[in-house]
């Protein structure tokens, strides 16, 4: 995708972090660079440590930004000041992979929905609160409970309201479903393709899981130390991917089937073994 049409765009974003006084900086995203366009879903996939949460993290701001540019809507929101991205930030929001440690717990649910939104008359807001606990499949009289009244997955789906407060055009999904069972799991999934359908939001899927990935994606890109090492379709790289690293993720992907599970295993490792003794990474 061209840069200049997408909605955001990551260019050559560089994160370092200091390791100690003796020590240089140490480098955790080397040169990567990203777009999403408007109502489209980037996969972000790669083991854990790759730098892809650090990703997301530079782009809500949460990360330091070394050099490079994070562009949404064509202004570099990396290089704005607090108040300045704090009132840009609203284009921009996020669903953690944890859903209880991100909802306050002294807070009702409806609490928690309406304190982003700034503007508008208490009744406005007691109607968008019921408009998001709609939209997420969850009763009205849901915000007047806390979070831990709530399953993992009904949980998940607060956090997928709250991050919907503000019609936001993007929002990184940091491995959403990774805490949940597989049904809940599909269940959130079907929700988040739903609701993209409804308003045409874009995502930046991130997970470690290259079948949840493909399942989610329009577009995979696979991390590896801190650098993209495959970009394509998501059919194609969890399909037919090209990287040794690549192949070892789809390869990794739980299947239903457990012969089938034993044999991607065995090939795993044989695979595994194979890239070892040809000194590849």
């Amino acid at each position: 995708m061209n840069h200049a049409s997408a909605l955001l765009s990551v260019e050559h974003l560089v994160v370092e972090y200091r390791s100690g006084r003796l020590r240089g900086p140490k480098r955790v995203i080397d040169d990567v660079s990203l777009t999403i366009g408007a109502g489209e879903t980037l996969g972000l996939v790669g083991e854990s440590g790759s730098g892809k949460t650090t990703i997301g993290r530079a782009i809500l701001g949460l990360a330091p930004v070394t050099s490079g540019r994070v562009v949404l809507d064509g202004t570099d929101i990396s290089r704005l000041g607090r108040r300045e991205r704090r009132d840009r930030a609203q284009g921009v929001q996020a669903i953690f992979q944890d859903p209880y440690s991100s909802l306050n717990p002294s807070m009702s649910i409806a609490e928690i929905l309406v304190e982003p939104i700034r503007e508008g008359t208490q009744a406005e807001k007691r109607r968008r609160v019921h408009e998001l606990l709609d939209a997420v499949r969850l009763p009205s009289d849901a915000g007047r409970r806390q979070a831990r009244e709530f399953s993992g997955g009904q949980r998940q789906r607060i956090a997928i309201a709250r991050a919907l407060a503000l019609h936001p055009r993007l929002i990184v999904c940091d491995e959403p479903t990774s805490a949940l069972d597989m049904s809940t799991q599909t269940r959130v999934l079907e929700l988040l393709r739903e609701i993209q359908q409804r308003t045409a939001v874009s995502y930046l899927f991130i997970s470690h899981d290259l079948g949840v990935v493909r399942a989610m994606s329009d577009r995979t890109a696979v991390l590896l130390g801190g650098r993209v090492v495959e970009e394509g379709t998501a059919d194609q790289v969890a399909g037919d991917p090209r990287h040794p690293y690549s192949k070892r993720l789809q390869m990794a992907t739980p299947v239903a089937d457990p012969v089938l599970q034993a044999q991607r295993r065995q090939e795993r490792q044989a695979l595994l073994r194979e890239q070892a003794a040809a000194g590849v990474a």
